[in-house]
């Protein structure tokens, strides 16, 4: 089949061609490491995993490239403001190389919950500064940068496709820049490639280089760390959609100018979850809500966020109110209910994956990660005449690409020892006719949150 992926920079739906037959190169843009991840974060790390997994389900070998951000991201996303690391440094009295440890793991352990697979390469922006001294040297020599009093600027007007990506013109770019205005900057959309620690300033995090010490910009850590970790398979570069019109568009602009080749052939970008009332989520509001305060605290199953940002197109706005999550958290345990119930109808029986829904399925991811609509491929194959074994073995087959632990939903055999002897217990009450015992022991089962069925198969227990 073939696989439709919308590219940011046509505004279209392309086919997928790799650059390497049978391979496809992945980056995606990781966190910056001085605060918890939020939830409007996660759901885009959602929508890059299912690709990840739509594109392994169609039997590509995925190299996975993801960056952290741990020095040069500023509090201005155009070059002002103060470093998060140092930020975050100074918020918790710890070191921004202990500040970017620890919520490096605690982002892993995020990800973790969500059944988000591990990227191939994890690289830190503070590992690859030679590479980045190597990219700005280059640029230097070709006559794309410029110095100011506090850094080593990319000249954008040297760049005539400068904000193709954005699908905005220079002068729209250049008016959107000035509330961040730089007066020695030559254009108002130039970023900085190197920046210059302040005088008489000893920063916590810092390099030598040709130009002084400093510490590298924002940008240039994805064009350096993308280019040596894949090399020739520049294939799908990811992100959140408020990258578009910087991030993206100067990682482009400075890679393209170093080596005259076109950068990455597909962009692909998650839209915003938005709060009760059209509010995007941001760290600098009020609704920056995490894993841990959002769900984990309520009691809500991490997976019913995964399920949740399944019932909207990755690009189109989600919005996140608790009435949504718990819809959410009810229909993962329906979902989780329909197949306990056909594991107890397939029992040991071994089926084979229907190739007829297989192919509904495939239709519907394949068309842009069309997740909506593959969740209803879901419903209607649950529903339908196959046999429970048939069934099983497709929806564990969906679930490559779902990543909502199908697999390890409770069948008979995963039961707590305590259930299984009461339902032993009722088996042989109902087989002596003695009623009174068998209701006494449904409720019991009833009572440790199962739900009993006598069916002509016999008995089915689904966890509430």
């Amino acid at each position: 089949m073939t696989i439709l992926l919308y590219n940011t920079r046509t505004r279209q739906k392309e086919e997928f061609v790799p650059i390497r037959a049978g391979e496809a190169g992945l980056y995606t843009c990781g966190p910056t490491v001085y605060n918890f991840a939020h939830i409007g974060n996660l759901r885009t790390y959602i929508f890059e995993d299912t690709l990840k997994r739509v594109l392994a389900y169609n039997g590509f070998k995925v190299r996975h490239v993801m960056n952290i951000t741990d020095v040069g991201h500023l509090t201005g996303d155009r070059d002002m403001g103060e470093d998060k690391m140092e930020k975050g440094s100074r918020r918790e009295g710890r070191t921004a190389w202990q500040i970017a440890e620890f919520y490096t793991q605690a982002f892993r352990q995020d990800i973790a919950r969500l059944n988000i697979l591990e990227p191939d390469v994890w690289c830190k922006a503070t590992e690859s500064i030679p590479e980045q001294i190597a990219l700005i040297e280059e640029l230097e020599r070709k006559g794309f940068t410029y110095r100011t009093r506090d850094g080593i600027y990319f000249d954008t007007a040297r760049f005539p496709d400068y904000g193709r990506l954005s699908n905005q013109n220079l002068e729209a770019l250049q008016e959107g820049a000035r509330v961040e205005k730089n007066p020695e900057k030559r254009n108002a959309t130039d970023f900085a490639l190197w920046k210059f620690s302040p005088a008489g300033v000893q920063r916590q995090m810092e390099w030598d280089s040709p130009w002084g010490a400093g510490f590298p910009g924002w940008h240039i850590e994805c064009s350096a760390m993308s280019m040596k970790f894949l090399g020739d398979q520049l294939d799908i570069h990811c992100g959140g959609i408020d990258h578009v019109d910087i991030h993206h568009t100067n990682e482009i602009a400075q890679s393209e100018a170093a080596t005259g080749k076109k950068f990455f052939n597909f962009w692909m970008h998650g839209a915003f979850l938005n709060v009760l009332g059209g509010k995007k989520m941001a760290k600098s509001e009020e609704n920056f809500l995490t894993l841990e305060n959002a769900l984990l605290k309520r009691g809500i199953p991490p997976l019913a966020y995964r399920y949740a940002a399944f019932q909207t197109h990755y690009r189109k706005p989600m919005e996140y109110s608790d009435e949504s999550i718990q819809a959410a958290r009810n229909g993962l345990e329906h979902l989780y209910n329909q197949v306990r119930e056909i594991a107890m109808g397939a029992a040991d029986a071994a089926g084979e994956v229907s190739s007829a829904f297989r192919d509904k399925f495939r239709e519907a991811t394949d068309d842009d990660l069309n997740l909506p609509r593959a969740m209803a491929v879901v419903q209607e194959m649950l529903k339908s005449g196959l046999p429970a074994a048939e069934k099983r073995a497709t929806i564990l087959d969906y679930d490559r690409v779902l990543g909502l632990g199908l697999d390890q939903v409770d069948a008979p055999e995963n039961l707590p020892p305590e259930v299984l002897d009461l339902l032993e217990a009722r088996r042989k009450a109902r087989e002596s006719k003695d009623w009174t015992a068998s209701d006494r022991l449904r409720d019991e089962i009833q009572a440790m949150g199962y739900e009993l069925k006598d069916t002509r198969e016999g008995m089915k227990v689904i966890r509430r």
